[in-house]
Order: C-alpha cells, then sequence, then structure tokens
C-alpha cells in the first residue's frame, strides 16, 4: 500500500474502525481487545477514544509474526469467555450479521470461519510468473475472518504452535493441526482484506450501496 492501510481513509472513518465497528455492534461481543504494532498504541487510543468505542478493553503491542501477535491476544482475553473470534482489521466490511452466523456455526462445531469458493480458474507459476500447472478448483475456498473457536480449543491449539515455534498463516491452520475439523461459513457478501490501493475504491462503493439499504435489527442471539 506505501501507507499503514488501517489507518487510511475509508467512507470518512479509518479502515480499523470499520472493522472493530461491526463486532462493537454485534450483541454477542463483551470485550475486544486490539493488537497493534507497539509504534501505533497510540494512535489506536486516539481512535479508539473518537469513535466511543465501548468495548474495547486492552490494546496490546502485537509480535514480529501473525502468530505471535494472535497469541499476545489470546494470553489477554477474559477467562470466562467461551468462545473467541479472531478478525483481520484490514477486513472493514464484515458486519454483525456475518459474525453472528460465523458464532452460530462455531456454537455447533466448537469451530467455524467465513469463508468463499474461489470461482476463478487457478494456475501455478514459476517465480518467472510463467505458468507451470493447473489446480483443481473445485473444493478450494478463499479463508476470510472473523474465524470463531470454543475457547479451551483455540488456546490449545496455540500453545501447541507456540510449544513447536511453528508459525501458522490463520488460525484454522492451528486447529487443523490438532486434527480437528472446523466448519466453513459460506459468505456470498463482500468481506475482502484491504491489500492494494484499488481495494480502498472499491470498499467506498460496497459501503455505499450498503448505506442505502435498510439497517438490519439485532436479535437476541448472545453468548
Amino acid at each position: 500500500m506505501g501507507l499503514d492501510k488501517l489507518f487510511s481513509k475509508l467512507a470518512g472513518r479509518k479502515v480499523i474502525a470499520h472493522s472493530i465497528a461491526a463486532f462493537e455492534d454485534s450483541p454477542q461481543v463483551e470485550e475486544i481487545i486490539l493488537v497493534a504494532r507497539e509504534d501505533r498504541i497510540p494512535a489506536m487510543r486516539e481512535m479508539v477514544a473518537a469513535e466511543h468505542f465501548e468495548k474495547v478493553r486492552q490494546i496490546i503491542p502485537g509480535g514480529a509474526e501473525r502468530h505471535l501477535s494472535v497469541w499476545n491476544g489470546l494470553c489477554a482475553v477474559n477467562a470466562k469467555a467461551d468462545y473467541i473470534a479472531i478478525h483481520d482489521g484490514a477486513r472493514p466490511l464484515t458486519t454483525p450479521r456475518l459474525i453472528r452466523k460465523c458464532l452460530k456455526l462455531a456454537k455447533e462445531h466448537g469451530a467455524a470461519c467465513c469463508a468463499s469458493p474461489i470461482p476463478d480458474t487457478i494456475k501455478r507459476a514459476s517465480e518467472e510468473q510463467m505458468v507451470s500447472e493447473s489446480v483443481e478448483r473445485s473444493g478450494v475456498w478463499a479463508m476470510q475472518t472473523p474465524q470463531i473457536f470454543s475457547s479451551g480449543l483455540i488456546l490449545q491449539a496455540y500453545a501447541a504452535v507456540m510449544a513447536k515455534n511453528e508459525p501458522v498463516t490463520d488460525e484454522v491452520s492451528a486447529v487443523q493441526r490438532m486434527g480437528k475439523k472446523i466448519a466453513l461459513l459460506r459468505n456470498d457478501d463482500w468481506n475482502f482484506k484491504i491489500t492494494f490501493p484499488k481495494d480502498l475504491e472499491m470498499a467506498e462503493h460496497v459501503l455505499a450501496v450498503a448505506k442505502k439499504k435498510p439497517r438490519e435489527k439485532p436479535d437476541g442471539l448472545s453468548l
């Protein structure tokens, strides 16, 4: 991106603020823990105060790699929590509805992840960006967040990751290593990660369209 994408402006507020707001507005969520670069923590605190987020309980420093940041966050979670949702701050299009549906699936199976089937033809390429082979796309899904787990399961999975010092790229991978199954919640709504400048333009359009739709009423499902 060439800049801090989490603090990029999107529809009048910061990208990270949109991500937090989805959880702030979810009746099922009791607390939010932000994991950030240490030098960004003051800016995070300022943003939380400006947005009046009441569920953000802690803002803690992350690690050099994703799995270390997730571990720091897990260690800070209230011990009474039954379920833990882990979310990429750079996915600002997540909604309370999506969180609720993913939680419901996690309650049924112990672990659930938002995902979407990959519709494009997939090719593997060499370092020179020359096509080397085709990849069968049947059954291939793109993982998203939130990824929601029973607290005991995800804590056990990450304790094993830390003990073996084996990095994982997402939480599903950590749970998979334990031989556990993870249910996929098919999500056909927009939920992409802000990675390239063009993603901000697309997200602006998505939010503009969503703003014109009737606002969903929260239901009574809770943890």
